[in-house]
């Protein structure tokens, strides 16, 4: 375990500037897996992603500073990929195969750096947005909301003492400790960190990471956060997000070509990846509708990740399908990822169990669980739906429709125009606490 003394490491921000992102492999493998595609296949294609802050009741930038907010995106922007970082990269094994990524691309990656950046204000909330290339603003999305939410929690936490500070960590390792003896009591349970995104800091992060490594042994399989991943020598885990799906049917042409571009994505990732990296996330336009026209071969594929379907709901509408297609849903996984804590882990892993292979990616309810820690009444330590979207492709606009109205994104008439050709099956809105 990390000897460092967050409490205190917190207390004593004595230098003018303290990077939160200190490495460009501090983000999400699934973003270099993905890069890797649109270098090698769109790297003609633009994308603009956009904050967004689900939690409109939060004014961020009332409680963030924007000029800590620029120095930290300014810093972001020095960042190189190390030797060292290449080296690993180059050579590691990632599930189960070597050399994943091509010599070519990671040439290439050795001279990356993050492109420039669009800030303003409004209402309270922050306008940040990123335009240019989609193979270099890509990576914008990881970095851009760590910083956002650590520079929130370091608001937050200003105006404690010492003693403070340790009374609140103190109280969240607690949690994590209540926490990991239930998931202890699952057996063959299969648990990875997904909580880059929305961490309450780095150091807090890698404290859950190796607490976990500890706490469940084995069951803990690994992380998504790639530098943590190289430095506590565990798997770096990820496939594919929603920002694919969502920049080919901005792309396409005709209502068929956008009606097929759920699965022309998955055509060209099978093109790059094989094996356990097959992985579907079916619901960028809804669950109902991807599995409706979903071609045979896809049944295939290793597994499913649904996301913003209740995880049995979702679930078992993916068995169905399987079966529908003469697959046995025994050997097939489901990785459950959407918003999770343990009494959810603990559902679902009772449900499914003997009937699929599955795992589950803990996100922010792992990296950012400090509800009721504070020693004083604060609400700014909670964790709050920050987003950073695809919100528009070669200039045309980007939509994702979700199996939750509430994650839906994108321009109105666009949503009507997607909800008339993919239809309102299967979705039901819920609330989006994180």
């Amino acid at each position: 375990m990390a000897k460092t003394d967050i409490a205190r490491r917190v207390y004593n921000h004595t230098w003018k500037l303290d990077p939160i992102v200190r490495s460009l492999l501090d983000t999400d493998f699934y973003k270099l897996l993905m890069l890797q595609m649109i270098w090698g296949m769109y790297p003609k294609v633009d994308a603009t992603f956009t904050l967004i802050n689900r939690t409109t009741s939060v004014r961020l930038a009332d409680e963030i500073d924007e000029g800590e907010l620029r120095e930290q995106l300014d810093h972001a922007r020095t960042l190189r990929f190390s030797k060292k970082e290449m080296i690993w990269l180059g050579g590691n094994t990632f599930y189960g195969r070597k050399q994943i990524f091509e010599p070519e691309f990671l040439a290439w990656l050795e001279d990356f750096r993050l492109p420039e950046y669009e800030l303003s204000r409004r209402d309270g909330q922050f306008e940040l947005s990123f335009a240019g290339p989609w193979m270099y603003t890509t990576l914008w999305e990881i970095p851009a909301l760590a910083i956002i939410n650590e520079l929130r929690s370091r608001a937050a936490m200003r105006s404690f003492g010492p003693f403070a500070l340790d009374v609140l960590y103190a109280r969240a390792k607690a949690k994590m400790w209540a926490k990991t003896e239930r998931l202890k009591a699952l057996p063959g349970i299969r648990i990875s960190d997904f909580g880059t995104r929305r961490r309450h800091s780095f150091l807090w992060q890698r404290w859950c990471v190796e607490a976990l490594k500890e706490g469940i042994g084995d069951a803990f399989t690994g992380t998504s956060n790639v530098l943590l991943a190289m430095d506590n020598d565990l798997e770096a885990l990820g496939t594919n997000a929603h920002e694919l799906p969502m920049v080919f049917a901005a792309l396409a042409n005709s209502e068929d070509e956008l009606r097929q571009s759920p699965y022309k994505v998955l055509q060209d990732w099978q093109r790059y990846y094989g094996g356990n990296l097959l992985i579907v996330l079916p619901d960028t336009f809804g669950t109902a509708a991807f599995l409706r026209d979903a071609p045979d071969w896809i049944a295939d594929w290793t597994g499913f990740r649904p996301d913003s379907a209740p995880p049995i709901e979702g679930g078992e509408k993916v068995l169905s399908w399987w079966r529908e297609k003469g697959r046995d849903p025994k050997q097939k996984l489901l990785i459950f990822s959407d918003g999770l804590e343990v009494e959810t882990i603990e559902e679902t892993y009772k449900h499914f169990r003997g009937k699929v292979r599955m795992s589950f990616g803990w996100g922010t309810n792992l990296t950012n669980d400090f509800e009721g820690c504070a020693p004083t009444e604060t609400k700014s330590l909670d964790a709050i739906s920050l987003v950073c979207k695809v919100s528009e492709a070669n200039g045309r606009p980007a939509v994702k429709l979700s199996d939750n109205p509430a994650k839906a994104t994108g321009d109105e008439k666009e949503i009507k125009r997607y909800l008339r050709i993919f239809g309102e099956k299967g979705r039901v809105e819920q609330l989006v606490k994180v």
